[in-house]
């Protein structure tokens, strides 16, 4: 079976040939070993007077221009991995670090420090049939939902200003910032599988331009990691071996909601 990223190259070069695709994504799978085509943000979560509690974090703040981005720390937090990678915090229990090909992005580092991170790639006038990306998480549990570790993964139709997908989950004690598919370790909450996510572009999305995020921060008293594994942001259907989330759920943007287990505080 032709890989994801490798077919996802394939279709790159062919659709610069074909005027009725539009564009496509950057360096989607980090097969180059680099994060050319993202924008990798970053900044200190904590201490409490920057703000950034869960109920109000967004990549925006993270990112260049926003009011938590630090450059040093976006630039020495998230690293792209290869297929020799051992998650330092679980181990094996984890699986493999990278779903397809050689490399994938770990957005944010492995220890504690009241950090977050993200990466973000947006697509412009996008008419292929889907969008796929896959990620893995890694939050070591404490606290509540409002300062625990937490990942934040949002993919946005920009032309409409239209949230699609958003899984948002945290590692508060007693896992109710998780949902069914997390496991625990070492008080460590982590996806064994691959969670692969699809977003189908029917008729009334052909032609918009998207916008995919991944944030992943330390818990806001500094002490408690968390961080995300990203790989295979791409329009081809992903080879075996992932847990695929349904394109009707990711349409509703429903998240942890959509089994019922994540709490929020209003």
């Amino acid at each position: 079976m032709v890989k994801l990223k490798q077919a996802a190259a394939a279709l790159a070069v062919v659709g610069i040939a074909s005027p009725a695709w539009g564009a496509g994504f950057i360096n989607g799978g980090f097969e180059d070993g680099t994060t050319n085509g993202w924008t990798i943000g970053g900044g200190y979560r904590a201490p409490y007077y920057n703000n950034t509690y869960s109920p109000v974090m967004t990549p925006a703040l993270f990112l260049p221009g926003g009011a938590a981005y630090n450059a040093s720390i976006a630039n020495g937090h998230s690293a792209v991995i290869g297929t020799g990678y051992v998650d330092p915090n679980v181990g094996g229990v984890i699986g493999t670090t990278v779903y397809s090909g050689n490399h994938s992005l770990r957005v944010e580092d492995t220890t504690a420090g009241g950090y977050a991170s993200v990466a973000t790639q947006e697509v412009q006038n996008y008419t292929d049939a889907n969008i796929y990306f896959a990620w893995k998480a890694v939050l070591l549990g404490a606290h509540n939902d409002y300062d625990a570790a937490t990942m934040i993964i949002t993919l946005t139709d920009k032309t409409t200003s239209t949230e699609l997908i958003r899984r948002e989950y945290n590692a508060a004690s007693g896992g109710g910032g998780v949902d069914p598919r997390f496991s625990i370790y070492n008080n460590n909450f982590y996806t064994p599988d691959w969670q692969i996510e699809q977003l189908p572009i029917n008729a009334s999305l052909q032609g918009h331009d998207f916008v995919l995020s991944v944030l992943a921060a330390d818990c806001e008293p500094t002490a408690h990691w968390g961080y995300v594994y990203l790989d295979g942001f791409g329009a081809v259907t992903p080879p075996v071996g992932g847990v695929p989330v349904p394109g009707g759920l990711a349409l509703l943007g429903i998240g942890a909601l959509g089994l019922g287990f994540a709490r929020r505080k209003a």
